[in-house]
């Protein structure tokens, strides 16, 4: 099936699941909300320093727990009874969404590795049994050419954006905002893009790709993504039909 005529494109996708003030973002209850109005999720992964792969968007743990310390420095135990944002929800494992979400609505998967050898063969070992529909993307390109390499039917995307100063070196900020390594290391399937910089030169030399607007917070917003991508992936309101 030609990937514009699929879900990456025709149906919004929930930023860390439909979140509120009673389900925090990546919590179980904001998942379930996603998938009780239709909208698919997107979603970050991490690994933990025992291997498991946890549903949790910072590396470090204080703005969404209160506590201290990067995440990949603990294990579950250590980590399984924090709360998210005063909520009664916990930080999930990514095993525990796969069961929840069970193939009702599809899945757009963040990469977030941060150096931890084997982190996507752990998340592969994991989506190898789901049943449902997903994509993965990352903003390195490198965690993109393992699922090349080692899952390639699974669908990837290149996530960027006009990065600032304290984001990366200048180098990496450089290659990473125009895409570099697209061609020769991650050859997406897609492109994910903050909406504040489309559109740009270097999205539209990938017309055969197609290109998801983030984060889309207003109805202004959307209809400036209507015009530079084919979908949107949206947090704070209600989209549009």
């Amino acid at each position: 099936m030609n990937i514009f005529d699929t879900w990456l494109c025709k149906k919004y996708i929930a930023h860390r699941g439909l979140h509120d003030e009673e389900s925090p973002e990546n919590s179980l209850s904001s998942f379930q909300k996603a998938i009780d109005k239709g909208y698919a999720i997107e979603l970050d992964v991490r690994p933990l320093a025992d291997g498991t792969v946890v549903v949790f968007h910072d590396e470090a743990l204080g703005r969404m727990t209160g506590a201290d310390g990067f995440i990949s420095n603990y294990t579950f135990d250590d980590i399984k009874d924090l709360t998210l944002a005063k909520s009664k929800e916990h930080i999930p494992t990514f095993e525990e969404v796969l069961k929840l979400v069970d193939g009702k609505t599809p899945l757009l998967i963040e990469i977030k590795n941060v150096g931890k050898v084997g982190f996507e063969k752990n998340v592969w070992k994991l989506l190898s049994k789901y049943k449902g529909e997903y994509a993965v993307q990352s903003f390195n390109p490198y965690s993109l050419e393992w699922f090349k390499i080692n899952a390639p039917h699974v669908k990837r995307g290149q996530l960027s954006c006009f990065f600032k100063k304290g984001d990366a070196s200048f180098i990496k900020r450089f290659a990473l905002k125009r895409m570099l390594l697209n061609k020769k290391v991650s050859e997406p399937n897609f492109i994910s893009y903050q909406i504040e910089n489309l559109p740009n030169r270097y999205v539209k030399k990938y017309k055969d790709l197609p290109v998801l607007a983030w984060v889309v917070r207003n109805e202004e917003t959307q209809e400036k993504a209507k015009k530079y991508a084919n979908n949107i992936i949206f947090e704070s309101f209600v989209p549009k039909q």
